[in-house]
């Protein structure tokens, strides 16, 4: 059988655009003569669409899309996903479904049956899970049709992937009793550097271990925090990896079932060039699909802005991004040169503003009410705010969507000032820690110069108060992002990870950090996710707790 794998980008919502999509690739399929095209999960409205799933015009809107679809399906076959409403009494509203389509109509509906609750996912908020199994036979062969989590029954854990079960039902081993010809897989699984391989290596054990080849179809693109990435494969029955979409952009690719061909695989790329690759379609993605085009962001001279602004650049284009260089009387005049050089190597504009009378304003109206105190963190965080009404003000006179350049480092122990620094409308880097952030920049340097190497090499500061250090109040980031994968990724206790080799005292002091501006985290800008455990929808914390 000739099948393809239609690897798309969707939009939440989007009925008209998502079944067009749709549509035009099926219709493209009947001229390669393809008897079955495979879409992603609940393709037809875009993964993840959370409490819309309750609107009652939402379900009809995706229901009618599902026979829009279906009649284009004469003379070839179909997957795609979609919500359906739950006929029973019991139970929850709606499955999450794949209907199988063909001859104009809908021949079969399949349910799925894992509902992931863990990390960022809470599909059991609105979907009953499903209870019986059924194959599709369909021009002589047996089909088993599956969604995302149905093939994996396992979860990666804290400190080795793949060992604990997570589900009491295999879905896998209900099907196999049926003895299908072949497995399809429709997914939104969404890229994560530190379970990336771990995914494939869960499809090539249960297609090995059961026989039977798998088509596993994901989707690419992002939707808001989730960056999906692709990655769709053909498994034959020996568990080998025959054929392989591309990753983070969209792809198609027909495999014969009968005839497996020369093995077509991507070529293996580093973790951090993925990490690129993702924030730069997270980025796009979430500029094109909110209807925005220009980006703005304070240029500091440092690390983390310029990493920033190169990415913008590489999704919205230079004509498309737009600095402020923000100097007060703290600032180095190799930052404020840097930062310059930096834009001209990026080609984009770039305005200076000097904002040290607004901040000397803004301390002599304060001065009576600081009753002679010394000078703070409270002075430290009112240079941070002047920036943060600048790039603002640009951003709501030009219709620029501000981007927050706050690392996943910084975040996590509070190393960033309240509707100052922390403003924007999406954070780039709030899921890259600081010394991932580095390697970004040799990355982005690689091929030339474009981030001065004065920007990579100097000490971190903030630059609010004379030669200030991030390590005056913050270990070694080299250190320090070990601490802090340990205990938000890996779960980790205190205990544990001084036995690592830290100092215990540190350990525990950067822990309470953790622990105590989780306040701030909930009042950030959304992260573009790229790792197990972004802050956000992936890592729910109360805000006051004794722990």
């Amino acid at each position: 059988m000739k099948v393809e794998l239609a690897q798309l980008n969707y939009t939440i919502g989007d009925f008209e655009g998502n079944s067009k999509k749709i549509i035009d690739a099926i219709e493209r399929a009947k001229r390669k003569q393809v008897d079955l095209v495979i879409f992603s999960e609940l393709s037809v409205t875009g993964y993840y669409p959370h409490d819309l799933l309750e609107k009652k015009e939402f379900i009809k809107k995706a229901e009618e899309a599902v026979l829009v679809i279906a009649k284009s399906c004469e003379g070839v076959a179909a997957v795609i996903g979609a919500p359906r409403i739950n006929e029973n009494e019991r139970g929850k509203t709606l499955f999450n479904s794949a209907f199988f389509l063909s001859d104009g109509k809908i021949q079969s509906m399949h349910n799925k049956t894992l509902l992931p609750t863990y990390d960022i996912f809470d599909e059991y908020r609105h979907f009953e899970p499903n209870r019986e199994f059924q194959i599709v036979e369909y021009k002589n062969e047996r089909i088993a049709i599956t969604i995302c989590e149905d093939l994996w029954d396992e979860q990666p854990t804290a400190n080795e992937f793949g060992k604990d079960k997570l589900y009491s039902i295999s879905p896998m081993e209900e099907l196999a009793k049926l003895e299908p010809d072949f497995v399809v897989n429709i997914s939104a699984s969404p890229f994560s550097f530190n379970q990336e391989g771990w995914r494939k290596d869960v499809l090539v054990k249960k297609a090995k271990n059961f026989g039977i080849p798998i088509l596993y179809c994901n989707q690419v693109g992002a939707q808001t925090e989730l960056i999906f990435d692709g990655g769709s494969v053909f498994i034959d029955r020996d568990g080998e990896i025959v054929k392989e979409l591309k990753y983070f952009e969209e792809d198609t690719l027909v495999v014969d079932t009968e005839d497996l061909g020369q093995k077509q695989v991507q070529k293996h790329t580093d973790y951090i060039e993925k990490i690129h690759d993702a924030l730069v379609l997270g980025i796009l993605d979430y500029f094109q699909k909110m209807g925005f085009k220009q980006a703005t962001l304070g240029l500091s001279g440092g690390i983390d802005s310029a990493v920033v602004a190169v990415l913008a650049v590489r999704a919205l284009g230079p004509e498309n991004v737009r600095v402020l260089l923000m100097p007060s009387k703290y600032s180095s005049e190799h930052s404020v040169e840097d930062a310059r050089i930096l834009a001209e190597n990026l080609g984009i504009r770039y305005d200076v503003v000097h904002i040290q009378e607004t901040v000397d304003a803004f301390e002599k109206e304060l001065k009576p009410l600081f009753e002679d105190r010394a000078p703070d963190v409270a002075e430290e965080n009112i240079q941070a705010r002047a920036r943060g009404i600048f790039v603002m003000a640009i951003s709501n006179k030009f219709g620029h969507i501000l981007l927050n350049t706050t690392n996943k480092s910084e975040s996590a122990v509070g190393y960033g000032t309240l509707y100052g620094d922390m403003n924007g409308g999406l954070a780039v880097l709030g899921d890259v820690y600081k010394m991932d952030v580095y390697k970004l920049s040799r990355f982005m340097n690689k091929d030339g110069e474009i981030i001065p190497e004065n920007t990579i090499v100097k000490p971190p500061s903030a630059e609010l108060r004379p030669d200030q250090k991030d390590t005056d109040s913050l270990p070694d980031y080299e250190d320090l992002d070990v601490m802090l994968f340990n205990y938000i990724e890996l779960n980790k206790s205190p205990r544990e990870i001084a036995d690592m080799g830290f100092d215990e005292s540190v350990v525990r002091k950067v822990v309470r950090m953790v622990n105590m501006n989780e306040y701030k985290r909930f009042q950030a800008a959304p992260i573009l996710r790229i790792s197990s455990k972004a802050f956000g929808f992936g890592r729910k914390m109360p805000l006051v707790a004794r722990y």
